[in-house]
């Protein structure tokens, strides 16, 4: 019976430990407040037709208040349409658990920079993202399986990988797990 115990007790603390450390790209705590960021990650990637889609996920944290910090970048020859967040902008994450967590656009209307490069068209846009606090808990717990994002005019789903193996640089991403694997990072 020792044994057993000792068992359970080791892979227990096995298990609540082997989490990596949190990375940020910055991490201020100053007299004006405390802002913290993880590094971006790939959650979403779509190469056809001469056409490139990229997303880009970062938590942020800003004197405690938990934030989704989003990218798109989308690469063409050709004309490249602005999907606009603005205040009624949110992104749908529906779980593997089968709930769906909400997150709401913090009020910034933003449809991207345009930047021709070598013939490409290349647009930037980015949004912020506040959770809402009863379904913060989920997203530590289940894994993502379709994200919905809302914008201005138009809403587009992604299906999210277990494993995405970008074939911008060859690294690996798990886009699945991207909350349960970071959300820590944010929190008080």
């Amino acid at each position: 019976m020792k044994y057993l115990i000792t068992l359970t007790f080791l892979l227990l603390s096995c298990t609540s430990f082997s989490q990596k450390p949190c990375e940020y790209t910055t991490n201020v705590n100053d007299s004006i407040g405390t802002y913290k960021i993880t590094p971006e990650t790939l959650v979403s990637e779509k190469n056809f037709a001469g056409t490139s889609n990229y997303i880009f996920f970062a938590l942020a944290q800003t004197d405690g208040l938990p934030t989704l910090n989003v990218q798109l970048i989308q690469k063409s020859k050709d004309f490249i349409k602005a999907n606009c967040f603005d205040k009624n902008s949110k992104i749908f994450l529906q779980l593997q658990n089968g709930k769906i967590v909400t997150l709401i656009s913090v009020n910034q209307e933003n449809c991207g920079t345009l930047i021709r490069d070598k013939g490409f068209n290349n647009r930037i846009n980015s949004g912020m993202f506040m959770f809402m606090k009863d379904n913060f808990e989920e997203l530590k717990n289940s894994p993502v399986t379709i994200m919905r994002i809302k914008y201005l005019t138009d809403t587009e789903d992604y299906i999210l990988k277990s494993e995405l193996t970008s074939e911008m640089d060859g690294k690996v991403f798990h886009p699945e797990t991207y909350f349960i694997d970071n959300i820590r990072c944010i929190q008080n």
